[in-house]
């Protein structure tokens, strides 16, 4: 098994959620379980799930092994960007799945990171997830960093967690905004009805912060910089949806008509800024818009004319 410490840094707060909180991917649920199962101490004392905790408290989490993988490597190229001993960044595609899910057994980023990277993956996300940090959706490109090992993907998880791990995306949203700039604060949760869609709800939701600015206006579309504060799923999508300025191609929270040229929503991670785990060095990592929203600019901006 492999040890974590974690510090409390909020008192009075439920060791299940901390567990939940610090650990990315960790369900509530599979909090409890490894509270349940003695596999996270105090002072050497296991943790009750209901044990709130006190500041410093330093919780000791055994972590079982992985279990084989399922996931199996696969030798689909991959555009690096940037790579190292602790971490590697992924100009990731427009229709690569993250990671192995129902329907999509393989082909995904996990296949290829298995092969590229051989067994040097963090464990914490478990068989299907390794190295994962954070993900972004199938039909969206650009930027994703993943951990070569459990330091790395501790320190980038606190990173995510304080919001120091910087996140930009470009987008193009159907409408006019009002303003050039602002902020949009709404939590999102699983929908009530449809699993396969996420929405603002204000009783359940968890805390969703997105920060936008405007690019570039035209008839009918805005063009869109958007920082992410925190990294809910579908977090901009719906957040922009929210709006009433669904991006364009969205076939989800938006028309339910996709636009020509697009294989889903017009989202691209155009630049991500984080601190190296290990050297503590500022990393800023940029990659440029892939041709396909070029295009979608060109289009848009051809409507001017």
């Amino acid at each position: 098994m492999t040890p974590l410490h974690l510090t409390a840094d909020r008192p009075g707060e439920r060791a299940d959620q901390l567990l939940s909180r610090l650990l990315p991917d960790l369900s509530r649920s599979a909090a409890q379980r490894l509270l349940e199962e003695g596999l996270v101490t105090l002072a050497g004392a296991p943790v009750k799930k209901n044990y709130k905790t006190a500041a410093g408290d330093v919780l000791t989490v055994c972590l079982p092994d992985p279990a084989p993988l399922d996931a199996v490597p696969q030798d689909i190229p991959l555009d690096v960007v940037y790579e190292d001993g602790d971490v590697i960044v992924i100009n990731k595609p427009v229709g690569m799945v993250v990671h192995p899910a129902p329907g999509h057994p393989d082909g995904t980023l996990v296949n290829a990171l298995l092969h590229h990277c051989g067994e040097s993956l963090s464990g914490i996300n478990g068989a299907l997830r390794p190295g994962i940090v954070h993900r972004i959706d199938r039909d969206t490109s650009g930027l994703i960093i993943a951990a070569k090992n459990d330091f790395a993907h501790l320190a980038l998880a606190q990173q995510l967690q304080d919001h120091s791990l910087y996140r930009e995306y470009h987008a193009v949203c159907v409408g006019g905004l009002k303003q050039e700039e602002g902020t949009i604060s709404a939590p999102i949760a699983r929908h009530p009805t449809d699993r396969k869609r996420m929405a603002v709800d204000y009783l359940r939701g968890r805390s969703a912060v997105t920060h936008y600015r405007v690019l570039e206006r035209y008839p009918g579309y805005t063009y869109l910089q958007c920082r992410l504060e925190t990294g809910r799923t579908h977090q901009i999508r719906v957040h922009m949806a929210k709006l009433g300025h669904p991006l364009l191609g969205d076939t989800v929270y938006g028309s339910s008509r996709p636009y020509p040229g697009l294989a889903g929503q017009c989202l691209h991670a155009r630049r991500l800024c984080f601190t190296h785990p290990r050297t503590g060095e500022a990393i800023t990592l940029e990659c440029p818009l892939p041709p396909w929203f070029v295009q979608v600019l060109e289009n848009l901006r051809g409507l001017t004319e």
